[in-house]
């Protein structure tokens, strides 16, 4: 069986645990990663992962904003908690396990959205996110000898054309200008990372993985954005044996802005 990896902004995971419990059920990865689970440690539903065989969870949360949690069927030789920009927020966690033979280590982001206006002189925000943006430049997916790598998360750019509903029109907003777009691809190049999603759905083809929860009805227009990501090391990439968006999670009840983007991996 191959090792499967899902990532899920899940928008509060108290708020929307059955969700997530049907996820795990219906589709049974082998890792799970969320972002803005906006629970502080004490207070995640640690309990609920474990009732399903997931007995492994490594957290970084905070009350009310950010969060990260990886939850996992195998166990964690290591765990650490990045703080980016030194600013406290809970925006990174990485775990080292072992899938099979191979030492993965997995690293699980929530980068930050960065405000409405694109100007980092009078926005701190969007200052943020850049700031945030050139520290990932030094992940590399060969940092550790003898140790693969995925990065996945909610990263909230949408790097290509094809990865919003509108190139011309979101040029100039914040998740898609050429600042963003080109500050996240130098992070994929310089740090060798192969983005797995577009490996197995590749451009022209349009790709969504957010729709904003502005729209009556998000199927209507499908103005979407590809903000949600798998990265892998080269040796895990050449093993991709498929990746997909959970686009009709999108239409769950209460559901977050966000879908499940899935990765499986053959090993």
């Amino acid at each position: 069986m191959p090792f499967t990896i899902a990532t899920w902004n899940i928008n509060s995971v108290r708020l929307r645990i059955g969700l997530v419990e049907h996820f795990l059920r219906t589709h049974a990865p082998d890792v799970l990663c969320l972002q803005e689970t906006k629970c502080p440690n004490e207070l995640f539903p640690r309990e609920a992962f474990e009732a399903l065989g997931y007995g492994h969870v490594a957290i970084h949360g905070q009350k009310g904003y950010h969060g990260v949690a990886t939850i996992s069927k195998l166990p964690f030789e290591d765990i650490v908690r990045q703080d980016f920009c030194a600013i406290g927020d809970a925006r990174h966690l990485s775990v080292r396990l072992k899938a099979g033979d191979t030492p993965i280590r997995i690293h699980n982001l929530y980068v930050p959205a960065g405000g409405d206006e694109p100007d980092p002189d009078i926005n701190v925000k969007f200052r943020h996110k850049l700031d945030f943006l050139e520290e990932m430049r030094a992940m590399r997916a060969g940092g550790e000898e003898g140790v693969s790598a995925i990065l996945v998360g909610d990263l909230n750019i949408a790097p290509f054309e094809e990865d919003v509903w509108s190139h011309k029109q979101l040029l100039k907003v914040v998740s898609h200008t050429p600042v963003e777009t080109d500050g996240l691809l130098r992070v994929i190049e310089e740090g060798g990372w192969d983005d797995l999603v577009r490996r197995a759905i590749p451009r022209p083809q349009k790709l969504y993985t957010w729709w904003s929860y502005r729209s009556k009805d998000w199927t209507a227009g499908d103005r979407g954005r590809r903000l949600d990501h798998i990265w892998a090391s080269p040796d895990l990439g050449g093993k991709l044996v498929s990746a997909s968006v959970l686009r009709e999670a999108r239409s769950w009840e209460r559901p977050s802005d966000h879908v499940p983007v899935m990765a499986a991996i053959d090993l």
